[in-house]
């Protein structure tokens, strides 16, 4: 019985403000906040101001009260003198200089005698018990300044006692004036409810531009995600419009490039898995093809297919192998480079060359330079070239370096009959065998070029001058590791030495 998957759900989105709520929001915050500073400050300034103010103005209107007081009937340059506190109270309650939201009275023996000559905003004797008040903190001949908040109001007042030489010392004459505080500052209040209100108008105007803009910025995410949205394993085709050169465009420009790299990528894997089931495919039906015909009653038949199984299963092997090396370079780091001495590196590659089957190595001419590059990787491609030269090129193989233009050339030259020009092109390609196969898993020179490419190179063959191929693997030599030193002389020759035995 055979189950089928469930058909795929799409994701459910989660119940979140979007990015354009919250960045309305919170440029309207800012905003508020801002404002909210700035009119709370200004308006304890003034507020600060005005009582300042009002401070003021009693202490001018206590000092006219003085020099009235002390110039007498005639004025200061006059000499006559009052006769009678009472007499100097009027002039000074009648001389006041009137001004907004201010009230005057005289005060003789606890009772209001006099008023202003001119109407005052407030008048004073309204209050019942401000009087009564006033006098009771009046003591001697001090003037007094305070505050009166009874009966439902906030006065600001002077109290200035008024006493003439030869005057009755049993009266108790007092000038008062007094400023309503809250209809000073209800002046201030009336254009902070102005701002306030300016100020919601202000927010609600800057959250529509806000929306609006932010709106127009984030139309190329919304694309990006409906792209995303789009795009599957099976469709990679979308791709996201790219207009303007803002940070935007950019993304999208690097989104679209992501997009490349991935439908690359898969690409690469069909590609990949085509091939290996196309090379599995062969081994398989040749072990099935002599399993099924072979003759269970024969040893030597059943002796020759166990050898041909055991064959075709060590080149599965092989295959396997080499497409877990070809994996790993590419990881997120095939290659863990450091400083090389090219010279002691290639003898190395040398000494494990002779140990290939088959093998007769000689050591062409090294270059004496310290290079930046992974050492293990590097051994890994050179002998991979070494093996293909024993298994095309008859076993007779010479290892070099040279350094063309900053950039470090490594070479393996075989003897064999080398490379025809049209298969120059892809013999690094995966899976590719030319016409002389050998067996192996059509993965070696790839995983070379693989190397190659991990070290910002390249890897290319070239015909031998007298005869044979060139295998070549190039990658870049920074001027600043190359040493001023002559070349290496080449290692003895093995074959050399055994013709002259």
């Amino acid at each position: 019985m055979t189950t089928t998957a469930p058909p795929a759900t799409a994701r459910p989105r989660r119940a979140a403000l979007s990015v354009r709520t919250r960045i309305v929001a919170v440029i309207t915050a800012v905003a508020f906040l801002g404002m909210a500073v700035v009119g709370l400050t200004v308006y304890l300034v003034e507020r600060t101001v005005s009582l300042e103010a009002i401070e003021g103005r009693l202490q001018d209107n206590l000092e006219s009260a003085r020099i009235i007081v002390a110039g007498g009937p005639d004025g200061p340059e006059g000499t006559t003198t009052w006769t009678t506190a009472e007499e100097a109270l009027r002039a000074v309650v009648q001389r006041m200089s009137p001004d907004d939201n201010t009230g005057a009275i005289g005060i003789i023996d606890g009772k209001a005698r006099f008023r202003s000559g001119v109407g005052l905003d407030i008048d004073l004797t309204e209050k019942p018990g401000f009087v009564p008040y006033v006098v009771s903190q009046v003591t001697g001949n001090d003037p007094r300044i305070g505050t009166y908040a009874e009966e439902g109001v906030v006065w600001r007042y002077l109290a200035a006692p008024i006493a003439i030489s030869g005057g009755d010392p049993n009266q108790k004459v007092i000038f008062a004036m007094a400023y309503d505080v809250r209809a000073e500052l209800d002046e201030i209040n009336g254009t902070a409810q102005a701002y306030v209100v300016a100020s919601v108008v202000a927010l609600v105007v800057i959250a529509l531009v806000a929306s609006l803009v932010s709106g127009r910025l984030l139309r190329p995410l919304r694309q990006m995600r409906e792209t995303a949205e789009r795009v599957t394993g099976q469709a990679l085709t979308e791709r996201l419009p790219v207009q303007g050169t803002d940070d935007v465009s950019e993304l999208a420009a690097t989104m679209n490039d992501m997009l490349d790299r991935l439908d690359n990528a898969l690409d690469s894997q069909r590609q990949l898995l085509s091939d290996v089931g196309h090379e599995l495919k062969t081994p398989i039906t040749i072990v099935r093809g002599n399993l099924e015909v072979m003759d269970a009653d024969d040893p030597d038949d059943v002796r020759d297919t166990r050898d041909l199984a055991i064959d075709e299963l060590e080149r599965m092997a092989m295959l396997v192998q080499d497409l877990a090396a070809a994996a790993a370079l590419h990881g997120p780091r095939p290659i863990a480079a450091s400083r090389v001495d090219v010279a002691e590196l290639l003898q190395q590659i040398v000494r494990k060359a002779e140990g290939i089957e088959g093998a007769t190595v000689s050591a062409g001419e090294s270059a004496d330079v310290v290079a930046i590059l992974d050492p293990a990787r590097i051994t890994q491609a050179m002998l991979q070239l070494a093996q293909n030269g024993v298994s095309h090129g008859g076993g007779r193989i010479e290892i070099g370096s040279r350094v063309r233009s900053e950039t470090l050339e490594l070479w393996v030259r075989d003897n064999g009959p080398g490379v025809p020009d049209a298969e120059k092109a892809t013999v690094f390609d995966r899976f590719h065998r030319g016409g002389d196969d050998r067996g192996g898993s059509g993965l070696g020179l790839n995983i070379v070029q693989v190397i190659a490419r991990a070290h910002g190179g390249s890897v290319r063959v070239e015909d031998a001058d007298a005869g044979g191929a060139v295998f070549v693997i190039a990658v870049p030599l920074d001027a600043a590791t190359m040493g001023d030193v002559p070349p290496r002389p080449p290692l003895p020759d093995p074959m050399a030495t055994t013709e002259g035995n």
